[in-house]
């Protein structure tokens, strides 16, 4: 166990850690953004879909574990990228303990410079929309039926102010995966060929990425408010 801590202490292994970590949330956004399309196919397929999600590993797993398995790999999974990423940013801020007379952002993107609060935005709706729409408390809304996702799901996308922060925390998850998966490649020693001519594939695909996602989900509230979701 000695050489994972070791590992991890490294620049290199908290770099390799943030890349795996993100390369597993990329991988469930991507899911729950494709499972959520169903909604479109009305409340049957909708409601069918999210109980499938409840008896996964059927009867090897009772009612409900994989999926609470999942969750606890994922929020894992989050308590570490967050840790790796704070312990680089503070290592990076020791080394230069005098900081800079002029701070330079040529060469940033807007996405890599709002990479620390997008994260702390995305982290915080991911609790809230936890909150919402898998718990049901009370005053999620008034109308929450226990056992009825599609319902749920309506009814708390007509919360007008549910759906603009909803909105809000998609455009910055769609900042923070596009610079994030773009890192994950660098991190991971992906690199374009040069001589290609086709230039760096890493940006456009990371661009993609984030652009799909964030469309597919951002059309949810859209749907609902709009009146095709109802």
């Amino acid at each position: 166990m000695s050489w994972i801590v070791e590992f991890y202490r490294s620049s290199i292994g908290r770099k390799v850690v943030m890349a795996v970590s993100g390369l597993a949330l990329f991988g469930f956004v991507l899911i729950h953004m494709v499972g959520n399309l169903k909604v479109y196919l009305g409340p049957e397929a909708f409601n069918h879909y999210a109980e499938g999600l409840r008896t996964i590993g059927d009867p090897l797993f009772g009612y409900g574990q994989l999926l609470w398995i999942a969750r606890i790999g994922l929020l894992l999974a989050v308590v570490v990228h967050i840790h790796a990423a704070w312990k680089t940013t503070q290592v990076s801020r020791a080394a230069r303990p005098a900081g800079y007379q002029l701070r330079r952002s040529v060469q940033q993107t807007y996405a890599e410079r709002t990479m620390r609060w997008g994260g702390v935005i995305v982290l915080l709706f991911i609790l809230y929309h936890l909150a919402h729409f898998t718990f049901g408390p009370d005053w999620a809304h008034p109308d929450f039926v226990p056992g009825d996702p599609y319902h749920n799901f309506v009814v708390g996308f007509q919360v007008w102010w549910v759906s603009a922060f909803y909105i809000v925390a998609q455009l910055c998850l769609g900042l923070h995966l596009k610079h994030g998966l773009w890192s994950l490649f660098q991190s991971l020693g992906i690199t374009p060929d040069q001589d290609s001519g086709h230039g760096d594939w890493r940006r456009t695909f990371a661009t993609s990425f984030a652009l799909v996602i964030v469309l597919g989900n951002i059309s949810f509230p859209l749907a609902v408010l709009a009146g095709v979701v109802q």
